[in-house]
């Protein structure tokens, strides 16, 4: 899952990264699909596919690893976003995929259940990652590759202006959570007290970190179906909508967000995203302004939860160098490496160990992102996610733009997401 609009389905959110490729190493044998790595250093080439930023910078990681391994030839090439997801599928059903790719969290039900993926060896230590994200390589119970790096979401607040409202804490509820947007605006002049996506494409980023707090559950009959009309659900769009009804987020909110200008600005001093709009409000903002704002963890109802986003790393069944691309994998979830990724490219580590290097533990603001990413859950990896959460957001769009009953909306939306069925 990605980190900009431009990068992803969701608007304020990140979410889908995905990629893909024709062409895979055939310096030697593939090995037997969801065995062991082997023991020596790595051969033959490699082809892997990266998405966007992530594709532009990872030669130059790589480049360490064939130092480490003379005889690896790792020949990445770059995916534009908005062409990956056709090359990706018509590159598995012609048998012409990489030996590994970056793929987003989100779309690998889909490519594992088209038996395209290779299970994880079981010398891959999964408990290393963040649980969360770990279990966006599962499907069916089974691995397949490796959290790459991680994102969460956390709520972005105005310190300034939190203590002009009379607040010196930020919010640590969901009660407290209205209860400061409120006076956002009656006390220190916003025209909205928070800013939250009031439906359209991906707007189910933004409303199932308050569902997780509220500990729904988006799978029922022992994972067999989907579970969006759940009284934890209803209770969810009850609370995310009376912010809409209540005039306290702007029902009318523009497809392409402004939440930097209007951060900035104050007109919108609260808004929930992740670690990459750090950069952006501070850019915009200028000096100084990184000591005006603050980030916090999701407000509880029940617990505190978030979404987890990212990008996993896979390794394609069908590759004729199989060993070394997941030898190559394996080396991208070393803690050193991940601290080294995150320096290059600011994405954030996967693995719970990384944290601890000064390079992260030393910036209380991404200690916030995580200490979230403890908690933060991901979607089913269901087949068929990307049509079912389609019509969430539908529902969840009537909800905040026309006020239609919550009940009835989830009702819709569960209705819609049982006649697509699982995939399964």
């Amino acid at each position: 899952m990605a980190r900009r609009t431009s990068r992803t389905l969701a608007g304020l959110s990140a979410l889908v990264l995905v990629l893909t490729a024709c062409g895979r190493g055939e310096d030697q044998a593939g090995g037997e699909a969801g065995g062991d790595i082997s023991q020596g250093p790595a051969t033959g080439t490699i082809t892997v596919w990266a998405m966007g930023a992530e594709g532009e910078k990872l030669p130059a990681l790589a480049k360490e690893f064939e130092d480490a391994n003379p005889g690896v030839d790792v020949q990445v090439t770059a995916i534009p976003w908005d062409a990956a997801h056709n090359k990706f599928t018509s590159a598995i059903t012609a048998g012409q995929a990489p030996d590994a790719a970056m793929v987003g969290s989100t779309w690998m039900g889909e490519f594992a259940g088209m038996k395209a993926l290779d299970p994880t060896p079981s010398s891959i230590d999964k408990s290393a990652f963040f649980e969360g994200a770990q279990k966006t390589t599962e499907v069916d119970g089974t691995s397949y590759g490796i959290p790459w790096y991680v994102e969460t979401r956390l709520l972005f607040y105005r310190k300034d202006l939190a203590k002009t409202a009379g607040y010196e804490t930020p919010p640590a509820d969901w009660q407290g959570l209205k209860e400061m947007a409120k006076a956002m605006q009656t006390k220190a002049g916003a025209k909205f007290g928070i800013g939250l996506q009031a439906g359209g494409t991906g707007s189910w980023q933004t409303l199932l970190p308050f569902a997780w707090s509220n500990g729904a559950q988006l799978t029922k009959d022992n994972g067999g179906a989907y579970n969006f009309d759940s009284q934890e659900m209803k209770e969810t769009l009850e609370y995310y909508g009376s912010y809409f009804s209540e005039g306290i987020a702007d029902k009318g909110a523009p497809a392409q967000p402004t939440t930097e200008p209007d951060f900035v600005s104050g007109r919108v001093p609260m808004f929930i995203s992740g670690p990459w709009m750090m950069s952006a409000v501070e850019k915009l903002g200028g000096p100084g302004f990184s000591d005006q704002y603050g980030v916090v963890p999701m407000p509880v109802k029940k617990t505190s939860s978030s979404f987890v986003g990212g990008s996993n790393f896979v390794v394609f069944k069908e590759t004729k160098n199989r060993d070394s691309a997941w030898k190559f994998v394996n080396w991208l979830r070393d803690p050193k490496t991940q601290v080294k990724w995150y320096q290059q490219s600011t994405d954030l580590p996967s693995v719970k160990s990384a944290w601890q290097d000064p390079a992260l533990a030393a910036d209380t603001k991404l200690a916030a992102f995580g200490k979230q990413l403890d908690t933060a859950q991901s979607p089913p990896t269901f087949t068929t996610w990307e049509q079912a959460i389609t019509a969430l957001d539908t529902e969840v769009e009537k909800v905040a733009r026309s006020g239609a009953d919550p009940a009835g909306a989830l009702k819709a939306a569960q209705s819609s997401a049982d006649s697509i069925g699982t995939g399964k």
